[in-house]
């Protein structure tokens, strides 16, 4: 019988796309097979870097995308469309289209539209883009099959984005969260992104615990 190989997120400090790659690749996941695959995305203009970084006490790997690009409004079928012709991996090409398929939803229901009239401004992003396909692929290179997450901490106060000044947690990201333990340790910023609120539940499998 094959052994079963869980993921646990403890989101004590929220959870964003590039934390969740960082945490990957300090896991052991390695970068440059990450972007190797990323390449296959044909996204132009787009570096990505790591670097351990102190936070406090405790040391952790950063992973930094950066890219040129000004316009970034995606829509879904667009964005899925780059996935199917990237030719990647079965398992993380599904983890990647249910991530954005997922944003879309939360998106189309908090605004009142469509699916396919959702256009990502943020998560449509180059940068975005990397941060949720890298993680997809990072969970295949270390054979992830499953996932676990504790209570999440969301933060407080507002967020400025591209629909103007929100409240924390902003509505799409409340909308993904829906059914999950929360709380709010009452740090004012953005704790749980979109991209991260988005991962938490992928779809072949997925264990919420909450904390211990």
């Amino acid at each position: 019988m094959k052994n079963t190989t869980i993921a646990y997120f403890d989101c004590f400090s929220g959870i964003s796309g590039d934390m969740v790659l960082g945490a990957l690749v300090d896991a052991g996941a390695d970068l440059g097979a990450i972007e190797r695959e990323l390449r296959k995305l044909q996204l132009e203009g787009w570096t990505i870097s790591a670097a351990k970084v102190q936070r406090g006490a405790i040391f952790a790997t950063h992973v930094k995308v950066e890219t040129k690009e000004d316009h970034h409004h995606r829509g879904l079928s667009i964005i899925l469309k780059r996935i199917d012709n990237a030719d990647l991996a079965p398992r993380a090409a599904q983890r990647a289209r249910a991530i954005f398929t997922r944003l879309a939803e939360a998106e189309a229901k908090v605004h009142q539209v469509p699916v396919e009239s959702v256009h990502f401004h943020e998560v449509g992003a180059v940068d975005s883009i990397v941060d949720i396909v890298g993680a997809a692929i990072g969970f295949e290179l270390l054979g992830i099959d499953e996932f676990a997450c504790s209570a999440m901490d969301v933060g407080a106060g507002q967020v400025k984005t591209a629909h103007g000044l929100l409240p924390v947690p902003a509505p799409a990201t409340l909308e993904l969260l829906r059914g999950v333990p929360t709380y709010s340790s009452g740090i004012a910023r953005e704790l749980v992104t979109p991209t991260g609120a988005a991962r938490r539940a992928p779809p072949e499998s997925s264990r919420k615990r909450p904390s211990p």
